[in-house]
């Protein structure tokens, strides 16, 4: 079971006011946060995630092929998500919708290039 996904970033406060916004339509309580690194989840509770600057020092890169996927309840939360990221400064990797028959979301980045979907099955 994942306890919660990292995702480095460039600002810290820039990536926790876009994640503050995102976990609130989730839900998701800010858990903690640090001079380097803060965390949404709840404990005991489904995956959390955590930004974070590069514990090594070097600057932060975004991994090929890597993504968070945020479950939402349904497809309108799925869209108040996608578009809030957008408004947030995120980019556009794909407007919500369905992919295949049981599966809608919708994808974007981060304004630092991390990739990140707000999905619902069923």
């Amino acid at each position: 079971m994942i306890g919660y996904v990292t995702v480095g970033v460039r600002d810290l406060d820039r990536a926790g006011k876009f994640y503050d916004a995102i976990a609130e339509e989730l839900g998701t309580p800010r858990m903690f946060t640090t001079d380097t690194f803060i965390a949404w989840g709840t404990p005991d509770g489904a995956a959390g995630i955590g930004v974070c600057y590069p514990y090594d020092g070097n600057p932060m890169s975004v991994g090929n092929g890597g993504m968070v996927a945020l479950q939402a309840k349904d497809k309108a939360q799925v869209d108040r998500i996608y578009n809030l990221a957008i408004s947030l400064g995120a980019t556009d990797e794909g407007p919500p919708g369905p992919r295949g028959d049981t599966f809608y979301a919708g994808y974007f980045r981060d304004p630092d290039g991390n990739k990140l979907n707000a999905f619902v099955m069923g």
